[in-house]
């Protein structure tokens, strides 16, 4: 049965206890010993789905289909361990089933109440799975003291005191922060963060503090003593310059150790670090330099893309470069020639996206691309947008378009203006089944999501990066460019050379003419990994280097 691993928050949000969770978790796995990580997310969203990417960052999807908080994307780019549906839990998601059951009759007329039902449903969540593996990891989002939170500090209370002693340990993040006019590292937040903790019923094991400045010997004993914590399990977190530095950064602190120390696993495994620190050497050891543009319409909040971000730098690992990423406003092209400000980039990105803003700004970009012979990715909408560029540019269908642009128009009262070579997705094989879909659908949860299949054409530049006719990659979209127009844009050069087992939808394009020029529907940012780049971002990096050197 597995040992519980409860990483929580204090004195501010945003320190990092995703990233902390995936290093420990690393940590862990190094020692030889099997991981899964969990988040709870207090947010009364039933998943991130629906919020927009400036709200909460980028959705990430699982191999299942769920629809989940970025940090998900933390846990397996640093373990390697694919997230399920049941590793992402919000507060909607927890009300929702309780209220379901309630509906049904399934409490027998009993009074419903956060305890025990919602806490007891939050018990149940924690417990899934807890056989497969020897340490399962449960971050809480959020701060301590936040409204919101409670029902699971309570739960986590319960669920502590209901295991045997020594099943369960608590680790804490704060924020240590350093005034400069006294030139002091203050104490004090982190003191009144774990009174918080201690006044819900539970005590921090470990505490880890986020810290701009080394901490003084004398800070860590006085933190020790007012938060009742031994001194060894009183660990530095200082900013580094890259987040894959975290897993060897945790363990000089001595994290790992720490918290084997909580468990009383003595003696413990030696580490193994060695895919850590070949890691590190990729990346401090970098033999050149190329630049990529991200052309979208999120570029203000860099989380929106974070999955893409590090994507690029794996592939920029695989190939020993160091990858500049730049985020383009996609709407700027609809002012300006966009020559100007791509041309001094080897390579270009267009992301996924939803809704109209920006798309005329993202087909100019393609049209660069193309032309100029710049190596070029297309994810989901980025694909969408190369199909339609190809269509009004080479095809002659000079209002070629998407069904989305034509909704969104069309209800707030406006008319059609395009030939939708993009369709809205009405049905689609999943599993054994056909699933089917209508535009008036509830927009949670009701996407292509999760892992399909894919064919691909022996022969095709996609199938020569990946080195398989056959992969399986991650969805999540509605729309789907429709294969009557196949042909057409074939005999224009935009080859469809990856398609569903069935055949009826189109899952990659290339241009055949062209140095490097893929489109795919799906997201493989994804299931990239630093110490396992994604085929396709390492070959894009590959391009573009090659492009660097031609310049």
């Amino acid at each position: 049965m597995a040992r519980y691993i409860f990483i929580t928050g204090g004195v501010v949000s945003s320190l990092g206890k995703g990233l902390a969770s995936a290093a420990l978790g690393a940590l862990l796995q190094a020692r030889g010993y099997s991981v899964r990580l969990r988040k709870l997310d207090p947010y009364l969203n039933v998943d991130p789905g629906t919020m927009s990417p400036f709200e909460h960052g980028e959705v990430f999807v699982t191999d299942d289909g769920a629809e989940t908080d970025l940090d998900l994307g933390h846990y397996e780019r640093f373990t390697g361990v694919p997230a399920r549906n049941t590793d992402s839990v919000s507060s909607g998601r927890i009300y929702s089933t309780v209220l379901e059951k309630e509906r049904r009759g399934d409490y027998l007329g009993k009074t419903i109440q956060v305890v025990p039902h919602v806490t007891n449903e939050i018990k149940d969540y924690l417990r899934i799975g807890e056989n497969e593996v020897d340490f399962m990891l449960c971050e809480i989002g959020g701060t301590v003291g936040d409204i919101e939170g409670l029902p699971f500090f309570e739960a986590i209370r319960q669920f502590i005191h209901e295991r045997p002693r020594g099943e369960c340990i608590l680790m804490h993040l704060t924020l240590l922060p350093y005034l400069a006019a006294s030139g002091e590292l203050k104490t004090k937040p982190t003191q009144h963060s774990v009174k918080e903790l201690q006044s819900i019923g539970l005590a921090p094991d470990v505490l880890l503090l986020r810290s701009e400045h080394p901490i003084p010997e004398k800070e860590r004993e006085k933190i020790a003593l007012f938060c009742n914590v031994r001194k060894e399990a009183v660990i530095a977190a200082y900013d580094l310059k890259t987040i894959y530095e975290a897993p060897l950064a945790y363990h000089r602190e001595g994290l790992d150790q720490a918290v084997l120390d909580a468990f009383g696993i003595s003696p413990a495994p030696r580490p193994n670090l060695a895919r850590w620190e070949d890691v590190m050497d990729r990346l401090t050891h970098a033999e050149g330099e190329v630049r990529v543009a991200i052309v979208g319409k999120y570029t203000q909040l860099e989380d929106a893309y974070k999955s893409i971000a590090e994507a690029l730098t794996h592939g920029g690992m695989a190939n020993r470069t160091r990858v500049k990423v730049e985020w383009v406003d996609a709407e700027l092209f609809e002012r300006e020639d966009p020559a100007p400000h791509l041309q001094r980039f080897h390579a270009i990105l267009v992301p996924g996206g939803f809704g109209e803003r920006g798309t005329e700004g993202k087909i100019k970009a393609v049209e660069f691309a193309r032309t100029r012979g710049v190596p070029y990715l297309g994810i989901c909408l980025g694909m969408q947008m190369a199909v339609i560029e190809t269509a009004r540019n080479l095809a002659g269908l000079k209002d070629a378009g998407s069904e989305e642009f034509d909704h969104e128009a069309t209800s707030k009262g406006g008319s059609k203006r395009f030939t939708p070579v993009i369709y809205h997705l009405k049905e689609w094989v999943q599993g054994n089944h056909v699933v089917a879909r209508k535009v008036g659908d509830d927009k949670g949860g009701s996407m292509r999501l999760g892992a399909y299949s894919a064919h691909l054409t022996p022969g095709s530049k996609v199938a020569k990066v990946y080195g398989t006719t056959e992969i399986e990659e991650r969805h999540r979209h509605r729309y789907e460019v429709d294969m009557t127009y196949r042909d057409k844009l074939e005999k224009c050069g935009l080859m469809f050379s990856g398609v569903s087992p069935d055949g009826k939808l189109p899952e990659i394009v290339e241009v055949k003419d062209h140095p490097w020029f893929i489109g795919v529907q799906f997201h493989p940012e994804l299931k990239s990994k630093p110490f396992a780049p994604h085929p396709l971002f390492a070959d894009f990096i590959r391009a573009a280097v090659e492009a660097s050197r031609l310049v």
